[in-house]
């Protein structure tokens, strides 16, 4: 059990609230278009004047998920507008530390709205902390759920109006202890993991049969002649069923990647690189990198599908660099 004194300091910050953190700016038209560009929003309602100026509104309205960005501190950490606290909120955890509960995970974030915020607004939060659970044990190891909640509000001359919320929940844990595996353990034939199958529908089925065949098949339109990807039952520009495929050459450039490190899933390699990659005919399709380190890995690089068989029965299009 945890130790009732240390634990007792720790039980009295429930309830405690600190104090302001504000927004460096106030709630703006290019702040919004340009979160609804990288989010891949189109509601007029955030970057149509004309449009929103005839709704209940009157005017451009932010999105209720982009409430929480308007109080980041920005590139630097805790670099906050004159006027913000300078209290820590997150002293519980750092308490919980020192007590030998040294690793956190997030656990649940739940964003509310009581209202759209508008242009010209400014913003603010206040942080409750609002529970520390009792002592816990999971997969993960021994420790407590502590919640916080952001309130967010906007300034107002007659007073300042609650706007929404950010309940945010994270374990803060002793890890595990994995037991030592023994030599007779080690020597033990371990079973083979094989790699997952995709789902195969008749809109795909075109896809992987061109992959054991050594091609990369692109869903192609005939009446537009218009090519898609990820396969589709229409055309997604003119709405036609009238749909094959066309062999591609498989040559592209990297458009985006990521390189996954966690969780570590058998069989795949770690770290895995993960590309997003824009062919030459120009569609765009997600697949591993292979032949390159991670820290060499470039926007822009030229690469060159490759189709590899997994457990000889799965084969699956990779992509390597190929020189300039």
């Amino acid at each position: 059990m945890a130790n009732n004194e240390w634990l007792s300091e720790v039980r009295s910050m429930v309830g405690r609230e600190y104090g302001r953190i504000y927004a460096w700016d106030e709630v703006n038209a290019a702040m919004i278009r340009q979160w609804c560009e990288v989010m891949g929003v189109e509601n007029p309602l955030y970057t149509d004047e004309a449009y929103a100026s005839d709704t209940e509104f009157g005017g451009l309205v932010a999105p209720p998920a982009m409430l929480q960005a308007w109080c980041l501190e920005g590139l630097h950490m805790n670099n906050y507008p004159p006027g913000s606290t300078d209290e820590n909120p997150y002293g519980v955890l750092k308490m919980m530390e020192e007590q030998g509960y040294p690793a956190v995970v997030a656990v649940n974030s739940e964003l509310t709205f009581d209202r759209y915020v508008k242009l010209g607004e400014k913003l603010y939060y206040t942080t409750l902390v609002k529970d520390i659970g009792e002592e816990k044990t999971t997969g993960l190891g021994t420790g407590f759920f502590v919640t916080l909640i952001m309130s967010f509000f906007s300034e107002k001359a007659s007073g300042d109006e609650k706007v929404g919320e950010l309940l945010f929940r994270v374990f803060k844990f002793k890890p595990a202890q994995r037991p030592e595996e023994k030599p007779a353990e080690k020597a033990a034939e371990k079973p083979v993991v094989k790699r997952p199958k995709p789902g195969i529908s008749d809109d795909t089925r075109f896809f992987w049969e061109g992959c054991e065949a050594g091609e990369l098949r692109i869903q192609h339109c005939k009446s537009c002649d218009s090519l898609q990807h990820l396969p589709a039952p229409v055309c997604i520009k003119c709405h036609s069923f009238d749909l094959d495929y066309q062999v591609v050459s498989g040559a592209g450039e990297l458009y985006s990647f990521v390189v996954m490190h966690y969780p570590e899933v058998q069989p795949f390699d770690h770290p895995n690189p993960i590309g997003l990659i824009q062919l030459d005919e120009g569609v765009r399709l997600t697949a591993q990198l292979v032949g390159v380190k991670p820290g060499e890995i470039e926007i822009g690089q030229r690469l060159q599908v490759e189709f590899q068989t997994f457990d000889d029965e799965l084969t699956l299009p990779l992509f390597r660099p190929v020189a300039s």
